[in-house]
């Protein structure tokens, strides 16, 4: 859709209040919170960790609330949270997948399911849209990264990468997943920190909408951020 760069559209959303912020901590934490909980504390030995942290620091996140999600993790009677995936389709008939971290499912499904229906989509079976999209890591540094593309084009093949994109909003890194975590951390030793960095889905064929449907599909997306459960909605349009 005219306007919505890729760059813009693979991004996650910036919080508009600070209501929306508090909410976007919270999903911020719990990734940190499970990271820690799967592997080590220490986000030097712990990538799934040292990249939530990293995330969580660039969206302005206190450093006292990523202290206390680590923190959290050794606690036993911290809740179990499972990574989840519901897919469907949106206004258009847009693909969608939604990622989640839950530690009740039979509560999360009826909800994405509800919010779906209310909003002109509907949630499919699993693998029902999945199949339509790439599993990718994606990398994404500034301009300021690097003198110019060939310096970033040389830095992303030394460090493994798949696929460089650059537009005037910046640079976006591709690689395969299971080489995201090396590739993320040699980038980083380079160039420094990214503007951000995760692994998502790349839809295959990206459809183009109408101002109109756009605006429903945004409506749709709305919704199902604001359920606790939902860390990242992704969605075919360009």
């Amino acid at each position: 859709m005219a306007g919505h760069s890729k760059w813009h559209n693979i991004r996650h959303k910036k919080a508009a209040t600070d209501a929306a912020r508090s909410g976007m901590f919270t999903k911020l934490a719990r990734e940190i919170t499970v990271a820690a909980k799967m592997g080590d504390p220490n986000p030097d030995n712990n990538p799934r960790l040292r990249v939530a942290i990293m995330n969580a620091r660039k969206n302005s996140m206190p450093n006292d609330n990523i202290k206390r999600a680590i923190e959290k993790a050794a606690d036993k009677n911290t809740e179990t949270f499972a990574a989840a995936r519901y897919e469907g389709y949106g206004p258009g008939n847009v693909a969608i997948i939604v990622e989640a971290l839950t530690d009740n499912p039979r509560r999360t499904v009826p909800d994405i399911r509800a919010i779906f229906a209310k909003n002109g989509g509907e949630m499919g079976s699993e693998n029902s849209v999945s199949f339509l999209f790439t599993r990718a890591g994606l990398i994404f540094y500034s301009l300021e990264a690097a003198a110019n593309e060939d310096e970033m084009a040389t830095a992303i093949m030394d460090a493994g990468a798949d696929d460089l994109e650059s537009s005037p909003e910046g640079y976006i890194v591709k690689t395969k997943p299971d080489d995201f975590m090396p590739v993320q951390k040699a980038l980083s030793d380079k160039l420094g920190e990214p503007e951000r960095a995760e692994l998502t889905w790349i839809p295959n064929m990206p459809v183009d909408l109408d101002d109109e449907t756009y605006a429903r599909l945004e409506k749709l997306i709305d919704a199902i951020e604001a359920h606790d459960d939902v860390q990242k909605v992704i969605t075919a349009a360009n």
